[in-house]
């Protein structure tokens, strides 16, 4: 149902563009801070993660980018070719995005990377579909409601407990007077 909800083709480009190029970023920087924190110096630790974060984690949010770019642009295309939105546009574009960004490595590694994107897309889609359908199920407003929580004169009335010094005609149970310290 969440991808009935999404922006329309054009502007959802952007938006996953966007998108992409942050969680590139994000994960570019605490991936690098590793990296830069590993092979650093003994003193220069701090100064190598952060010139690592700093050269390299923009990169990878570019990099997200274009895929994210890619991918959004295949899957609103198949969406106008096909005239339907479902989990088969999405394998087919992650499929497409991986071949054609591998397009300079041949054609072995080509479909190897369409294999892998379908396949990763797919499970994406699978696990989604499962989640929404578990989620479904529990938010049916159609369900009884429990019978236990139904109405809450069904419960069992409360214990009367009374302790020594405790006045219950009094609010909160405060003790009626303090006691005797002689």
């Amino acid at each position: 149902m969440e991808e009935y909800t999404r922006e329309p083709c054009p502007y959802r480009i952007g938006d996953d563009i966007g998108s992409a190029f942050a969680m590139g970023l994000v994960g570019g920087s605490i991936f690098q801070a590793f990296g830069g924190y590993k092979n650093a110096a003994k003193g220069q630790k701090l100064v190598g993660m952060f010139r690592e974060v700093r050269m390299r984690s923009t990169l990878t949010g570019v990099q997200f980018a274009a895929w994210g770019g890619m991918f959004s642009t295949i899957d609103c295309c198949m969406v106008a070719i096909r005239k339907k939105e479902d989990p088969i546009n999405s394998i087919v574009s992650g499929g497409l995005t991986g071949a054609l960004l591998a397009i300079r490595s041949g054609p072995k590694v080509m479909a190897g990377s369409a294999v892998l994107g379908s396949v990763i897309l797919a499970m994406i889609e699978g696990v989604g579909l499962v989640t929404n359908r578990w989620m479904g199920s529990m938010m049916d407003p159609t369900a009884p409601p429990p019978e236990a929580l139904d109405d809450p004169r069904n419960l069992p009335p409360p214990k009367s407990q009374t302790e020594p010094g405790v006045d219950s005609s009094r609010p909160f149970g405060l003790p009626s007077a303090l006691p005797n310290l002689s």
